[in-house]
């Protein structure tokens, strides 16, 4: 607990309560520090919520919905139990993954091997034996893979991860493994699949990145996705993805940290040896005796929380010129019942459907985004949450998550020519509009189904979290320049700053996106 007084004073404080920022306080509150978290929002989380965004008792996920990082992480496998007593509580998706196709056909992934393989079939017997190969061979793949993703970047950890793959798979083999890790979707999919329906349904992960078909560096993330759901499955949080922040607050709390939300922090403050706290709006001063962790984007560190910034030339160059990926539009629907899908009722089993046809488009979308266009015809990844969790709307009804990927935060213009508008609380109802007719052509009726819409623009979701710049849901781009040991800038994927004892944490910061309390908890195991 903070001492009581003028000032109040922690071991630890950090800014921010997206997922790696409590993860971090979980650990090193169990550890015996005095922990206390500052959040501007009126809510934990970040971008990590459940709301009631259409109408009542339709609980809707703001952004992630996908929590099977979350659930496969150290993290939880370390503080399980303590998660569990807390209500972290997961509902499995055997169906993981499909995308149909305009022609009325489709392929999907789940657990069940033989039905994934026999689907494939249906496009191309030899990918279908590719299919199984490569499912045979990916839990020796997967130790390799997250050991080298879900760990810190030292030399030491990578040249270790280096020399064992030597020994155990010799000079080409391993030179093969780090010619894929630079290899775009693209290149990986059409080198290893024959059929382009195939390609185009595991080049649709790279979307959820910032990886169009052929960018640099981006093969790994539709083989890990894919490959991963045909082994382990998908887990969806029960009643909402907020079930993990709810869960990391009560941790906090057994162990004596303190979460304060609606509480902005104005700057960090220094001492002559390092950061030595925070001033919050309206001038409290709270200490940190042993640090200060920033779950904040690298640019409003330097720019906003750091008077001057941090003193590092080349750092603060790195972190504002941190680049950002397209925006994300969300529609959020209730729903009378699950979609119709052309393709076949079997798609209303599955957690996501895609609807990103081929490479091509993929491609075509991401470049008109990068121009700063509305795309004609964006990628669509469309959430079904009921269909794994019924808890989530009244009986009988549904939710229907969708988001339409990518799309430009600064509009110069509309690649079809429809919307004049160029600021986005003028454009999303009508982009939405578009969203819908492309929902309408697969599922035909869908429209007619909708009891309530709820439209979030990339503008919104940069004002509900700042964090989220230019509604970039992945918080930076994974791009080659800005993976690794550059995220956020070179020599501090660690979360280290040129400041002693201040730290940053989030998605800016190695190992990434996504739901699994990376960064946060590589940090804290360090600081304990």
């Amino acid at each position: 607990m903070a001492k009581q007084g003028a000032m109040a004073e922690y071991d630890a404080v950090i800014v921010g309560s997206g997922h790696n920022g409590l993860a971090c306080a979980a650990h090193l509150a169990r550890k015996g520090w005095s922990v206390g978290v500052f959040e501007q929002a009126d809510r934990p989380g970040g971008a990590i919520k459940t709301l009631e965004l259409t109408l009542p008792g339709f609980r809707h996920d703001w952004g992630a919905m996908n929590l099977g990082l979350f659930a496969g992480s150290r993290f939880a496998k370390d503080y399980g139990d303590d998660l569990a007593r807390h209500g972290l509580k997961f509902v499995p998706a055997k169906n993981c993954f499909a995308t149909a196709f305009p022609d009325g056909r489709w392929i999907g992934v789940g657990t069940d091997l033989n039905a994934t393989v026999d689907k494939i079939a249906e496009f191309s017997s030899e990918d279908a034996l590719t299919w199984k190969r490569l499912a045979a061979e990916f839990p020796d793949e997967a130790q390799q893979y997250f050991s080298l993703l879900g760990g810190p970047l030292s030399t030491a950890a990578v040249a270790s991860l280096a020399a064992g793959s030597l020994r155990r798979r010799g000079l080409a083999k391993t030179a093969g493994k780090v010619r894929f890790l630079a290899s775009s979707p693209r290149r990986f999919l059409s080198e290893t699949f024959k059929s382009d329906r195939l390609q185009a349904a595991l080049a649709a992960w790279g979307m959820h990145l910032d990886f169009a078909p052929d960018i640099a560096g981006g093969a790994i993330f539709p083989y890990l996705e894919s490959m991963a759901c045909q082994s382990f499955g998908m887990v969806i949080g029960s009643g909402g993805a907020d079930t993990v922040v709810k869960s990391l607050v009560g941790i906090i709390e057994d162990y004596g940290g303190q979460v304060r939300c609606g509480t902005r922090v104005a700057s960090v403050v220094r001492g002559r040896s390092g950061a030595s706290g925070i001033e919050l709006d309206g001038g409290e001063e709270i200490r940190a005796k042993k640090a200060v962790i920033c779950g904040t984007s690298p640019g409003a560190l330097v720019n906003e929380l750091l008077a001057g910034g941090s003193g590092d030339t080349e750092f603060d160059r790195s972190l504002r010129n941190f680049s950002y990926a397209p925006g994300t539009v969300m529609v959020h629907l209730a729903l009378k019942d699950l979609p119709d899908w052309k393709a076949g009722r079997e798609l209303r089993r599955f957690a996501y459907v895609h609807l990103a046809p081929s490479m091509d488009h993929m491609s075509r979308v991401y470049a008109e985004a990068m121009a700063g266009l509305l795309p004609a015809s964006p990628v669509l990844v469309v959430g079904q949450p009921t269909a794994i969790d019924a808890s989530r709307a009244p009986d009988g009804k549904h939710v229907l998550w969708v988001q339409a990927r990518m799309v430009p935060a600064n509009v110069k213009g509309d690649a079809s020519g429809m919307i004049e508008a160029r600021d986005w609380d003028s454009i999303k109802d009508a982009y939405a509009d578009r969203i819908m007719d492309i929902l309408e052509s697969y599922a035909p009726g869908v429209q007619g189904n909708v009891e309530g819409r709820c439209v979030v623009s990339p503008v919104d979701l940069e004002r509900d979290n700042p964090n989220l710049v230019g509604g970039d849901q992945i918080a930076g781009s994974h791009h080659l320049a800005q993976n690794f040991h550059f995220r956020p800038a070179f020599g501090h994927s660690d979360g280290s700053t040129p400041i002693k004892r201040l730290y940053l944490v989030g998605a800016s910061v190695w190992p990434g996106a996504g739901v699994g309390a990376g960064s946060g908890y590589l940090l804290a195991r360090h600081l304990a």
